[in-house]
């Protein structure tokens, strides 16, 4: 098995990196049986996924890791679920926003794709 702390790693560096500059290039993440729960709401499929995250009304976006958590999810294939925490800066905001994301990853030749993203916002 790879490591998958370096694989979680990895996976996150590209997503977040590739969010916060192009967002429409997540689209490869994503498949049709793909589900993303935004802020308590479902999206099924990647064309409805990445026409969420393209929506969305900031202009500017830095994401900053705060924990990245991973564990196998199955017994029978390499997939696993990835947990975050982090720090979002919308717009140069001076005020950071706390946000934690899962992913489920499936192996899909050497690299993953999404199968189940679930977003939300912290608020204290």
């Amino acid at each position: 098995m790879a490591d998958i702390q370096a694989v979680a790693k990895q996976f996150t560096e590209f997503y977040y990196s590739t969010f916060d500059t192009n967002r429409s290039a997540l689209a490869s993440l994503y498949r049709p049986q793909s589900m993303l729960t935004w802020e308590g709401s479902p999206l099924l499929g990647g064309d409805a996924i990445i026409e969420k995250i393209t929506s969305l009304p900031f202009k500017t976006v830095q994401h900053k890791t705060t924990t990245l958590d991973v564990q196998p999810s199955s017994p029978t294939i390499q997939s696993l679920l990835v947990s975050v925490t982090g720090l979002l800066i919308v717009d140069d905001s001076t005020n950071p926003l706390q946000y934690s994301q899962v992913f489920h990853l499936i192996p899909d030749g050497a690299s993953y794709w999404v199968y189940n993203d679930v977003f939300r916002l912290n608020y204290a």
